[in-house]
This record gives structure tokens, C-alpha cells and sequence, in this order.
């Protein structure tokens, strides 16, 4: 398979390029398996916001798969699950129940997680959490299936 073209995306009030450690790390971590950084945002802690840069990053820029980092905890401000799934075709369940299941062997805090998983088109649109090594660890457990996952929206078989 190609290089998957991906996006990232930061939701936070407060984070800026110089200080976005998860979204710096969701690229490396993606450019180390060879994929391309294809879009790259920080947006405010605003639905509407997130979900236009979903749009966004998944219609004109092409991104086969879009890594959102942060806004899916309890604070009244975090906003993502919602605005991904409001731009979404449909939810893909089992990656954020995989990732949660595992992260739970990790730190009990992992269910208090609301992300979402959600296909656009051909793009999936996975949350990841905001910490550097939430985003590092969740990365971890769904990176080896997102090329068969992006080759299965493209129409490719099961194999």
C-alpha cells in the first residue's frame, strides 16, 4: 500500500504549535512508519470549529486518516466526540472500545474517556487523547490496522 496521508488535528483552548507535544508527537510517530503528514491544525475547544477542520482535512486535503488529539474528557469544553461524529457517515465503534480496553491495563482513568472513531468518505477519524503519552500509547494500539483499514474504504477485500 501508498504512504497514508495523514491529518492531525489539536483541540485545545490553550495549546499553540510550540507547545502541542501530543500533535508533534501523533507526526513522528506517523512519519516514522513512513506515512505523510498531510494536515496539520490546532482549533479551539469549539465544535464547530473541530468539525469544519475535519471537513477540512478529510475533503480537500485528502487525508486518509485524521488523528485528533485532546477534547475528549468530561470538561464541559471538551467537544470532539461530538463534533466528529455531527461530520461523520458513520461511527467505527470497535477502535475506540479497542483502545479504551487497552489503555484500562494502563490507567483506570481510560474510561473516562468519551472519543469516538468515524469514517467520512474514505476517511477514518480516530480521537486520541490530549496528553503526549495518552496520544503515544492509544497511537500504539490502532496504528498497525489503519492501512487495511484505509485500504477497506477504498474498496479493497478483506485479504
Amino acid at each position: 500500500m501508498a504512504a497514508l496521508r495523514i491529518g492531525v488535528l489539536t483541540c485545545s483552548d490553550t495549546r499553540t504549535e510550540e507547545n502541542d507535544t501530543s500533535g508533534a508527537a501523533l507526526r513522528a510517530l506517523s512519519e516514522e512508519r513512513g506515512w505523510e503528514t498531510a494536515a496539520y491544525a490546532i482549533v479551539p475547544d469549539d465544535a464547530d470549529a473541530i468539525s469544519a477542520a475535519l471537513v477540512r482535512m478529510a475533503d480537500e486535503d485528502g487525508c486518509d486518516v485524521v488523528l485528533t488529539t485532546g477534547g475528549t474528557g468530561l470538561s464541559l469544553r471538551d467537544q470532539c466526540p461530538e463534533a466528529t461524529l455531527a461530520i461523520a457517515d458513520r461511527e467505527v465503534p470497535g477502535i475506540a472500545e479497542a483502545i479504551r480496553s487497552m489503555s484500562l491495563v494502563i490507567t483506570k482513568r481510560a474510561m473516562l474517556s468519551r472519543a469516538v472513531a468515524a469514517q467520512r468518505g474514505r476517511t477514518l477519524i480516530v480521537n486520541l487523547p490530549g496528553s503526549e503519552k495518552g496520544a503515544r500509547e492509544s497511537f500504539g494500539i490502532v496504528a498497525d490496522q489503519l492501512e487495511h483499514a484505509v485500504e477497506m474504504m477504498a474498496g479493497g477485500g478483506h485479504g
